[in-house]
C-alpha cells in the first residue's frame, strides 16, 4: 500500500506492465529517430579505416574541428555572460519597465541568426551601409566584420535568449531568504551572488548553456555568411560537390562532439536543488545606478531586434519588392512554410504522446530510453540529418524522396524533443486518480486517457506544438537538402536571395517570417503562463 500511495502522489505508475499499444508506438518513434544516425554510421564504416583516418587528419579537417570548438566555446561563454546578468537585473532588481525589458530581451529568439547575420554585413561590412554613411568623412573602409569575432558576435545576439530564460525561470523559483540569510551574516553582494545565488542556479544556466552550444554547433546559415568555416558549412558543401566520404565522416564527428557536450553539460551541471517556495520577494535597489542599468539592456534588445529588422525595412523601401522579377516574393512561400511547419507540429504531438506518456506515468528502463532516444534528433544538426536522409531516401526510400513527406519526417525527428519535454511535464501535472476514477466509472483505459486526460494536458501540447511550429519555420539546412524541386518556403526564398546578392529581395520573407514566428513565440508565452511581473 505504501508503495502504490507514493505512486499516486509522484504521479507515476511503478508497475511492470506497460501499456502494449503505447509501447510500441514509442518503440516506433525511437527507431524512426535512430534511422538517420545508423545511416550514417553504416555508410561511414565503409569508406574503410586507412581513407578515413586520411580525410579526418587532413589539416584542413583538424582546422575545422578546431573553428568550431573555439565558435562553441567562445558563443557559449559569451552568452552566459550576457543571459545571466540581462535574468538577474529584470528578476531581481528594481530596474525601470522591468515588463518591458523582460519581453525585449526575450524575443531575439524568433529571428534567425542567418537573417541577423546577413543584415550585419549588409550595414556593418567593409562596404556596408554605415560606411556609406561616413564616406563623407573620409572613411573608405571598415574593419571585416567576417570571420570568427563576427560570427560569434551574431550568435551570442540570437542565442543568448536560451540562457536569459533558463536563469530567470530559476531566479523566479528561488528562495530568497537564503539571500536575506547571507546577507544577516556580513556577506556583500558580490559575495552573496557568488556564494548562493550561482549554485542555485547553476542548473538552469547549464540547461540554458546547453542548448546555445548545441544551436552554436548546429547552424549553417550564420557562419556560412561570415564566411567561417566549421563543421556545417564544409559538410553541405563537400554534400554539393559530391564529397560523399569526406561529408558523413565530418557529419559522424559533429555528432560525436555534440555527444561530448551533452556529457559535458551534465557534469557542470551538477546536483539540482529545489528551493522554490521562498517569502521574501523584495528587490535589489540599484540606487544611483537603476537608471543606467537600462543602457546595457537596452544595447542587448537594439542591436539583436531593432538593427535587423531597421534594416529589412531599408532594404525594402530602398529596392522595393519587384528589382528582380526571378526573385520576386510570392506569398505562396509563407503559405508553403506555415503548411509543412504546421504539419511538422502536428506530426511531432502525436508521436510525442506515446514516449511522454510513458516517460511521466511509468518507471523503468524502457521507458527512460525511449525519451531519451527522442531526444538523439534534436543532438543531430539539420544538415547531417537532411544529409543521412538524401542518402537513404535515394537509396532505399524513393517513393519518398523529394516529397513532402520526407522533409515533414526530418522535422519530427529534429524538433521532437520539443513536444515531448512539453507533453511529460502536462502528463506529470495530472493527478492520476482522475483517469483512474474514470475507468471505475466504466470508461476503458483509452476512452480515460481520452476524455479525462488529453483535454488537460492540452495547453501542454499546444505549447509543444508551437514550439515545435517556430522552429520548423526557421530551419534551414534541412529544408535546403530535402525539400521537393520547385518548393520554395521563406527560409529558401531567404537564401536564394543572399546566395544571389539581391538582399533586397530577402525582405519581405524575412519580415514575414519574423511576423509568424513573432506570433507563434506570443502562443507558446501564453500557453506557458509566462509572468513578467
Amino acid at each position: 500500500m505504501a508503495t502504490e500511495h507514493q505512486s499516486a502522489d509522484d504521479g507515476t505508475d511503478q508497475g511492470n506492465q506497460l501499456p502494449l499499444g503505447a509501447s510500441i508506438a514509442a518503440a516506433a518513434v525511437s527507431a524512426a529517430v535512430l534511422l538517420p544516425v545508423l545511416w550514417l554510421l553504416r555508410v561511414g564504416l565503409g569508406v574503410g579505416f586507412d581513407s578515413a583516418v586520411a580525410l579526418l587528419t587532413r589539416p584542413t579537417t583538424l582546422e575545422v574541428f578546431v573553428n568550431s570548438a573555439l565558435l562553441v566555446a567562445l558563443t557559449t561563454a559569451a552568452c552566459v555572460a550576457i543571459g545571466v546578468p540581462l535574468a538577474y537585473l529584470t528578476v531581481r532588481t528594481d530596474l525601470p519597465f522591468r515588463r518591458f525589458w523582460t519581453i525585449a530581451v526575450s524575443l531575439p529568439l524568433v529571428i534567425p541568426s542567418y537573417v541577423g547575420a546577413f543584415a550585419f554585413v549588409s550595414a556593418f561590412g567593409p562596404q556596408g551601409g554605415f560606411q556609406r554613411l561616413l564616406a563623407p568623412l573620409g572613411v573608405e573602409r571598415l574593419p571585416e566584420i567576417y570571420g570568427l569575432e563576427g560570427t560569434v558576435l551574431i550568435l551570442t545576439l540570437y542565442t543568448y535568449p536560451y540562457v536569459y530564460i533558463t536563469a530567470r525561470a530559476s531566479l523566479k523559483s528561488m528562495d530568497t531568504t537564503l539571500i536575506d540569510a547571507a546577507r544577516t551574516l556580513e556577506h556583500d553582494r558580490w559575495e552573496t551572488f557568488r556564494r548562493v545565488t550561482i549554485p542555485q542556479i547553476r542548473p538552469a544556466v547549464a540547461a540554458g548553456a546547453l542548448l546555445s552550444a548545441l544551436y552554436v554547433l548546429a547552424d549553417f546559415g550564420t557562419p556560412s555568411i561570415m564566411r567561417y568555416d566549421v563543421f556545417t558549412r564544409v559538410i553541405f558543401v563537400e554534400f554539393g560537390t559530391f564529397g560523399r566520404d569526406t561529408a558523413v565522416l565530418l557529419s559522424l564527428q559533429l555528432v560525436a562532439v555534440t555527444v561530448f557536450i551533452l556529457w559535458l553539460e551534465s557534469r557542470v551541471r551538477g546536483e539540482e536543488r529545489t528551493t522554490a517556495g521562498g517569502r521574501s520577494r523584495a528587490l535589489v535597489p540599484l540606487g544611483t545606478w537603476r537608471y543606467p542599468a537600462v543602457i546595457p539592456v537596452a544595447a542587448v534588445a537594439g542591436l539583436a531586434l531593432v538593427v535587423p529588422v531597421a534594416i529589412l525595412v531599408s532594404w525594402l523601401v530602398a529596392t522595393g519588392p519587384t528589382a528582380n522579377q526571378s526573385l520576386a516574393f510570392e506569398w505562396s512561400y509563407a503559405l508553403n512554410s506555415v503548411t509543412v511547419s504546421t504539419a511538422a507540429a502536428a506530426v511531432a504531438v502525436v508521436t510525442g504522446i506515446p514516449v511522454a506518456y510513458l516517460s511521466a506515468r511509468h518507471e523503468g528502463r524502457l521507458p527512460d530510453a525511449f525519451e531519451r532516444l527522442s531526444y538523439i534528433g534534436y543532438a543531430v544538426p539539420g544538415v547531417v540529418l537532411g544529409l543521412a536522409l538524401v542518402f537513404f531516401g535515394s537509396a532505399y526510400a524513393t517513393p519518398i524522396y523529394q516529397t513532402l513527406y520526407l522533409l515533414v519526417f526530418a522535422y519530427v525527428i529534429r524538433f521532437l524533443p520539443q513536444s515531448v519535454g512539453s507533453l511529460r511535464a502536462s502528463f506529470l501535472s495530472v493527478d492520476p486518480s482522475l483517469p483512474e476514477a474514470a475507468r471505475t466509472l466504466g470508461q476503458t483505459s483509452t476512452g480515460a486517457f481520452r476524455y479525462v486526460t488529453l483535454p488537460l494536458v492540452a495547453p501542454g501540447l499546444f505549447g509543444g506544438a508551437a514550439l515545435v511550429f517556430l522552429t520548423t519555420m526557421k530551419e534551414l539546412p534541412a529544408t535546403l537538402l530535402l525539400r521537393p524541386s520547385g518548393f520554395t518556403t521563406l527560409v529558401t526564398h531567404i537564401w536564394t536571395a543572399y546566395e544571389s546578392g539581391y538582399f533586397g529581395q530577402a525582405a519581405i520573407p524575412a519580415l514575414v517570417l519574423l511576423l509568424v514566428s513573432g506570433l507563434s513565440m506570443l502562443v507558446i508565452l501564453r500557453q506557458e503562463g509566462y509572468d513578467v511581473k
